[in-house]
């Protein structure tokens, strides 16, 4: 593997790749530190530090470890990459019931474009809502609670406008950086972002839990955490792979086909998607009752709302975080693998799968293999999701540990593989030796 990292370094267009990507993580980590215009940063630190493993630290936990633990210092990207995230929900969920989506969906290209186009417009009001939000409650005490300091020096309409203004301008940035990294760099953008976002955050904690726990407590959290390590790779790597056997065709004079290979199906298709999928709806609840309190007493909705959709150690947060990380699993494989297209396309040229006659009843066999698949697939992901929330509820662990928990692992692990396989691939192009043996 060492080797082969010094070959793409070795290779001038790969080399570029990889320094720009880097080089957007580093100004992405340099204006997650860089404090919001009106932000008193001195008080903003004393009272991230008094609020670590309280609640408001754990109501924003996994928000603020999206990105970067920037949430809670109300820095330039305090918002991160989440808006877009979001948008990118709503949009392909109105793929399923606006024909016009859908339509553009099966455009191709320029289809695919206009769609991305709609999915910045509603990121960007998006994150101007949810930076209106992050500013009231710092404005209001309620951002982090139990801390007396003003953290917001200047309270006024035009000092907060500004801060919004701020904020949201950051979050179209990440925007840009994501697509920018997509397009030019290594790897997916935005899940390099959050990849990022959570290895600045690994450091912080593991020092909480040593400085808080002991040595002993600290060991066996990083034991857990190879163990889920070791299991994520393990799945990840597993897939169903299908043989195809492509019957011979004159073209020309050229003879094409009478090759053998096979059609890869993961075991994990979605990846990392549903997770933070599931992640960003579950911040809603959290959003809606802080903008939603009053002084006087909440009503019931409120306090179900409190006790159930934003504790992590509450059963039905448990569950319903759960059911939401199947949901996606299936949503998303359902949109990035249509076995109409894949039947479809095997026809086209000749392929078949041995004993399957070609068209609908290929469609109907990819289809009813890929469920299998992702059935197993959805619930591995949902388990790896909630275990650090399981351990809350049993008492034996800490919201504020969650870096070595599942989601942040499974996403760090997914987001390497990734990358590291898109690497490899363009080696393999120049006949290099890749990462992957």
């Amino acid at each position: 593997m060492l080797s082969a990292f010094v070959t793409a370094i070795r290779t001038p267009d790969l080399r570029r790749k990889i320094l720009f990507t880097l080089g957007i993580v580093v100004l992405y980590r340099l204006g997650a530190q860089i404090p919001s215009p009106g932000v008193d940063f001195a008080n903003i630190q004393s009272c991230v530090a008094q609020a670590t493993g309280g609640d408001a630290a754990g109501l924003y936990s996994l928000i603020n470890l999206f990105s970067g633990g920037a949430l809670l210092q109300l820095s330039v990207f305090a918002i991160g990459v989440i808006p877009y995230i979001t948008a990118s929900i709503i949009v392909q969920l109105l793929t399923v019931v606006i024909p016009k989506f859908e339509q553009l969906r099966k455009e191709g290209q320029s289809g695919q474009a206009k769609m991305t186009q709609y999915t910045r417009y509603l990121a960007v009001a998006l994150a101007m809502l949810q930076a209106t939000g992050i500013v009231a409650l710092a404005a209001r005490g309620q951002l982090l609670q139990g801390c007396e300091l003003d953290i917001i020096a200047d309270t006024s309409v035009f000092g907060l406008l500004v801060i919004v203004l701020v904020m949201t301008a950051g979050a179209t940035l990440l925007m840009w950086f994501g697509e920018q990294v997509t397009e030019r760099g290594v790897g997916n953008g935005m899940s390099l972002l959050i990849f990022a976002g959570i290895a600045a955050m690994i450091p912080v904690e593991g020092n909480n839990i040593l400085q808080s726990r002991g040595g002993v407590t600290f060991t066996l959290v990083c034991i857990a955490a190879a163990a889920i390590v070791t299991g994520v790779v393990f799945v990840e790597q597993g897939q169903r792979r299908i043989p195809v056997q492509y019957a011979k065709r004159m073209v020309g004079r050229r003879m094409y086909g009478g090759t053998s290979t096979y059609l890869p199906l993961k075991v994990n298709q979605a990846g990392v998607i549903p997770v933070i999928f599931a992640s960003s709806l579950l911040y809603m609840p959290f959003l809606v009752v802080q903008l939603t309190t009053g002084q006087e007493e909440p009503p019931a909705w409120q306090r179900f709302m409190t006790e159930h959709l934003m504790n992590p150690s509450s059963p039905v947060y448990i569950i319903l975080y759960f059911m939401l990380i199947m949901f996606f699993t299936f949503f998303y494989v359902s949109i990035t693998f249509n076995p109409d297209d894949r039947a479809e396309e095997m026809k086209k040229y000749g392929g078949f799968i041995p004993g399957i006659r070609p068209g609908r009843p290929t469609a109907e066999y990819l289809s009813f293999v890929l469920n299998r698949i992702t059935l197993p697939g959805s619930i591995y992901l949902g388990t790896i999701a909630v275990l650090p929330n399981v351990f809350l509820n049993a008492g034996s662990g800490d919201v504020q540990s969650i870096p070595f928990g599942g989601s942040a692992v499974l996403i760090m692990v997914v987001v390497a593989l990734d990358t590291v396989r898109q690497i490899e691939s363009q080696l393999m192009q120049r006949n290099y030796e890749g990462f992957l043996k």
